[in-house]
């Protein structure tokens, strides 16, 4: 497809950039007086270069019929907004009427006047009356004649110094003539025409109550009046007035009352003009600014590529594109997209002093001759198109707007170091298609005006209409969607409201800077080794500080504090001490100084604390995301406090991105603290340990979760052990150099401490390995004690364990040979025989039946039931928090389950020392008898 400067050529004045004095000077006056350019003065060129709307086609169809006697109206307000083409709609009549040429040669008008049913149109004495060309109380020269009045001025211009006679009087005393004067006057000299421009601007300057040269204030209404009751008397005359249409364009409080007035005296008799419809300014812009299409099919070619890529997208695009008559307004406006001509006539229009025709063409002449200066291969000229940062475009439009908004195009939309192209610097993808800045244009197209609306409107405009003022055939809208969320995020002066998630956000922008630059001169603010780092830590504790795997979780913390115990600790290292695998020096002594210091102490469990890292590429993100919500959170504190003032939708901004600031944090934080690192060492013969690094995937479910799943699936953390490995373990490390048995606690102890051990998750995961190992005869013996060659408690393939400090673990081959030599261990699988009967020996008790399946046995009727229960026991020393223990959950626990029992129990202790005890014994003991409430503990 071929770009619009390949198919539509400007005109010669548009492209050598003189349109300012030629294409935008109409003036009826200079026109009536020979001195405009040739494009108004000569009627063939100015035809040439008007496009007739439906609105002049009526009206010059009226003045053809009225000039040639046929009907038509007598009298026609042109009354529009301000630039609504009523000075160019006059001129067409004057052209018509005075012409020098064959109405054939004026293009549009054959067919105008065949409507008509006429054969031609009869030439006409013009009268023009120029409100803003005399003043009411300075008379001016004709000739030698001195005139005062509008009515002697149009008089003189009828019929010179002959028509002047008949109101003569009138004029020289400032009063008006009188209808039947007037009548005289328009019959002597027709077909004529006269043209009233800018008459507000003559009427509202009498004083109230004060007579002029020109007369007073009521003389002139009662000219008018009198004009247009003559004007309707005579059948080939037609009188045309201009007047604006609202009470801004009529100034002081002397011109709206001025403006109401000739509103009733027009209002007899007017016919109104429709006026230029947005479709027809199409045609105009085009006629004037363009020649004629060279490549028609060319054109259509590029509207339809248009039209098809918009049915593509779809619901991404206003709805009036996926209609089938969008693609013939493209080709009407070709070839400046529609889109240009609404954001002009709907939004442009409503600020007080741009003007509907000449406004919007003076600034499309300007684009046209920056584009194609400077090569523009658009498609089309849409809203991102247009050459902000160029000064004479760019005026154009800041004119109309209050003060401020060259710095807001300078920063953030289309200066050489704005925003916009940092951000296309940056990012080739934006920078190929100029994405950034073309978002920014068509924003400030789109929501400019509305900084100085009078009326209340929605502020800004949607993600629609933005994709619709950029995106050209070929390209993907997610583009332009990707560099609008950017830009939200970095420009100074863009805001926007509603909500993202149900595509309801609009954006504007607004000369005062927005929270979000109040908000960037605050995140400069914080100090990182402060405020952020505390937000930091406050973020990952909301992360990580609830990891249940772990008995404590420390972030920040320094290794001092860290408590050196039996708990599994989870350390988060601070920011500083960072890790990739291409440089992991930082993290790895900070573990390793952990491991072996607790503050200036060497540190003796070490291998109870695993280390959760930061990733340095993206440390930069967490830092800035923490010092972001902070800088929101001041922002939404000073706002309730005070210390800031700002309107209703800025406080709501400022909540709601504070709020997100805050979402956004822990999952920053989720996704830089990537790095679970864990010390250990192979072997007991290793120098030194070594530290290994387990990536955790940030995108799963919550990091506790990721972190349990990383320890258990790489072992780095022990919860159910086999006692196949305790088995293994115990040969490697401690059946060996003659020891046959191995306290199960410094089993234990020394997980903790070295790192070449297993990490067991509590001391439960060593004791489930042990009692499973004890079920059979392929692990190893237990015991409570040794005596020499003697084993106290030995069990060999069954029975149960107290995991206490007196757990032996015995090699399974010598725990064979100890059960040959000593006789098989004795059934732990309830209470010893002594326990369970009143007398003192064993010989007098009776071993107890195991319980079974099946029947209980039924009671004897006529024995009754026992009410008291005795017991004593013998207990060994060896065995004593074992037996206790059997005790307490086999006969006291059972005891208690009947609710209407009372249970009373002493415990009886004895001890002798045929030597004497010490005294350090003897203190111990009465200091712990005392502190357990012991009913009674003496020594004798």
């Amino acid at each position: 497809m071929k770009p619009w400067r390949e198919i539509a050529v400007p005109h010669q004045d548009v492209l050598e950039g003189s349109f300012q004095q030629s294409e935008f000077a109409a003036d009826i006056t200079a026109v009536h007086t020979g001195r405009a350019p040739r494009e108004y003065q000569d009627a063939v060129a100015f035809f040439e270069r008007t496009f007739i709307t439906e609105g002049m086609g009526l009206l010059l169809t009226q003045v053809a019929q009225r000039l040639a006697g046929r009907g038509g109206e007598p009298v026609i307000q042109l009354q529009t907004p301000f630039g609504g083409g009523k000075t160019h709609t006059e001129l067409a009549v004057y052209h018509l009427a005075t012409r020098a040429c064959p109405l054939s040669d004026l293009a549009g008008i054959s067919v105008l006047v065949e409507r008509a049913g006429l054969m031609d149109v009869p030439k006409a004495r013009v009268a023009v009356l120029d409100g803003t060309a005399h003043s009411p109380g300075q008379p001016w020269k004709r000739g030698k004649q001195t005139i005062n009045t509008l009515c002697g001025e149009m008089a003189w211009q009828l019929g010179g110094e002959e028509a002047f006679r008949l109101v003569s009087e009138a004029d020289a005393h400032g009063i008006s003539p009188g209808k039947d004067v007037l009548r005289d006057l328009l019959e002597l000299h027709a077909p004529c025409v006269v043209l009233i421009d800018e008459l507000l601007a003559y009427i509202r300057q009498f004083p109230e109550g004060k007579t002029l040269s020109g007369g007073s204030f009521d003389s002139n209404l009662s000219f008018v009046q009198a004009l247009t009751e003559a004007a309707k008397l005579v059948p080939n005359t037609i009188l045309l007035a201009s007047l604006p249409e609202s009470e801004v364009e009529a100034g002081s409080q002397r011109g709206v009352a001025a403006l109401r007035a000739l509103e009733k005296t027009f209002g007899r008799v007017q016919a109104l003009w429709k006026p230029v419809a947005t479709e027809e300014a199409f045609e105009i812009v085009r006629r004037r600014l363009f020649e004629p299409v060279r490549d028609p099919q060319a054109r259509e070619a590029v509207c339809r590529a248009f039209a098809d890529a918009y049915v593509a997208e779809g619901a991404k695009l206003p709805s009036e594109t996926q209609e089938r008559h969008y693609y013939e307004r493209l080709v009407q406006a070709y070839p400046i997209h529609p889109e240009v001509f609404d954001r002009l006539y709907e939004d442009w229009t409503t600020i007080d002093g741009f003007q509907r025709t000449r406004g919007v063409l003076k600034l499309m002449a300007k684009v046209i001759y920056r584009l194609w200066k400077d090569d523009n291969k658009d498609l089309l000229i849409l809203p991102g198109s247009l050459p902000l940062h160029d000064g004479s475009s760019r005026n154009e439009l800041t004119y109309y707007l209050p003060a401020g908004w060259d710095a807001v195009i300078e920063k953030d939309i289309d200066g050489d170091r704005s925003e916009t192209v940092e951000l296309e610097n940056k990012e080739p993808r934006f920078g190929q298609v100029g994405a950034a800045r073309r978002v920014g244009r068509t924003i400030f197209l789109g929501s400019a005006p509305s900084s100085v609306a009078t009326k209340a409107t929605t502020r800004g405009i949607d993600t629609a209409r933005i994709l619709l003022g950029c995106l050209q055939p070929g390209q993907a809208s997610s583009i332009y969607t990707d560099a609008l969320n950017r830009l939200a995020d970095r420009l100074h002066y863009l805001n926007s409201s509603g909500d993202k998630a149900q595509d309801t956000t609009r954006f504007w922008f607004d000369t005062r800077a927005n929270l979000r630059r109040e908000m960037e001169d605050r995140k400069r603010r914080f100090d990182d080794k402060t405020e952020v780092r505390v937000k930091i830590a406050e973020s990952l504790k909301k992360v990580v500080g609830h990891v249940g795997f772990f008995d404590g979780v420390h972030t920040f913390t320094p290794h001092a504090d860290v408590s050196d115990d039996t708990a599994l600790r989870l350390v988060v290292l601070p920011p500083e001490y960072w890790y990739t695998r291409e440089e992991s020096r930082l993290a790895v002594e900070a573990v390793l100084d952990a491991v072996q210091k607790n503050g200036a102490k060497p540190r003796y469990r070490g291998n109870r604390l695993l280390f959760l890292a930061p990733e340095h590429g993206s440390l930069s993100r967490l830092k800035d995301a923490a010092a972001t919500a902070l800088a929101w959170s001041s922002i939404v504190d000073d706002v309730k406090e005070g210390r800031l003032t700002i309107d209703n939708l800025q406080q709501k901004q400022a909540e709601k991105e504070c709020k997100s600031a805050e979402e956004v944090l822990p999952r920053a934080a989720r996704e830089c603290y990537k790095w679970l690192l864990c010390p250990g060492q192979d072997a007991p013969t290793d120098p030194k340990p070594a530290v290994e690094a387990f990536p955790l995937n940030t995108t799963g479910g919550s990091l506790g979760s990721e972190i349990e799943r990383v320890c258990l699936d790489n072992e780095l953390v022990i919860s159910t052990w086999s006692p196949i490995h305790l088995r293994t373990l115990l040969k490697d490390l401690y059946w060996k150099n003659g020891q046959i048995a191995a306290k199960a606690s410094g089993l234990f102890e020394d997980t903790l401490r070295y790192l070449y051990l297993p990490r067991f998750k509590s001391r439960d995961v060593l004791l489930q390995a042990i009692r499973s190992g004890t079920a059979s005869r392929d692990f190893f013996g237990t015991a409570y004690g040794q005596n020499g060659e003697t084993f106290e408690g030995f069990q060999f393939g069954g029975g149960d364990v107290v995991f206490d400090d007196t757990l032996l673990l015995i090699e399974p081959e010598a725990a064979r040979a100890y059960e040959e030599a000593h006789g098989p261990a004795a059934p732990t699988t309830g209470p010893e025989p002594e326990t369970l009967g009143v007398a003192d020996t064993p010989d007098d008790t009776v071993p107890p039946v195991p319980p079974g399946p099946g029947p209980a046995p039924r009671p004897d009727p006529v024995t009754a039931k026992p009410k008291t229960f005795h017991a004593s026991a013998e207990v060994p020393t060896a065995t004593a928090k074992m037996r206790l223990v059997q005790i307490a959950e086999e006969i006291v626990s059972v005891l208690c389950s009947d609710p209407n029992a009372t249970v009373r129990l002493v415990v009886e202790i004895s001890a002798d020392f045929p030597e004497g005890a010490s005294d350090t014994v003897k203190r111990a003991v009465s200091e712990n008898a005392n502190s357990l409430g012991l009913k009674s503990a003496d020594w004798e």
